[in-house]
């Protein structure tokens, strides 16, 4: 199994070698993100366990590109949320947290 760095790299290359970053946008493929997120969404509602871990795998690709379209790392962008997240308060309502306001 590769580690992550490998797998991004690879991913960034196959997105050049198709032309996403070159003639894609940003918006567009923003659009792509929520298109796997509706099938992530799908396939957690039907407890299909492999459409899960296709669905999340087609995500990162797409958050992938989309940083580097951005170009932004993933670490800046995960490190910048966490800050954030990490003082958030709230409480789970129905399954969900729910921040304070």
């Amino acid at each position: 199994m590769m580690d992550y760095n490998q797998l991004e790299a690879l991913v960034v290359a196959w997105a050049d070698q198709k032309g996403i970053l070159t003639n894609g946008t940003p918006v567009g493929q923003a659009a792509k993100t929520l298109e796997e997120a509706r099938e992530l969404y799908n396939a957690v509602q039907e407890e299909d366990k492999e459409e899960v871990v296709d669905a999340l795998g087609d995500v990162l690709v797409t958050i992938i590109i989309q940083a580097k379209m951005q170009n932004v790392s993933l670490i800046e962008c995960l490190n910048s949320a966490y800050k954030i997240i990490s003082k958030r308060t709230g409480q789970m309502i129905d399954g969900q947290f729910v921040k304070d306001a």
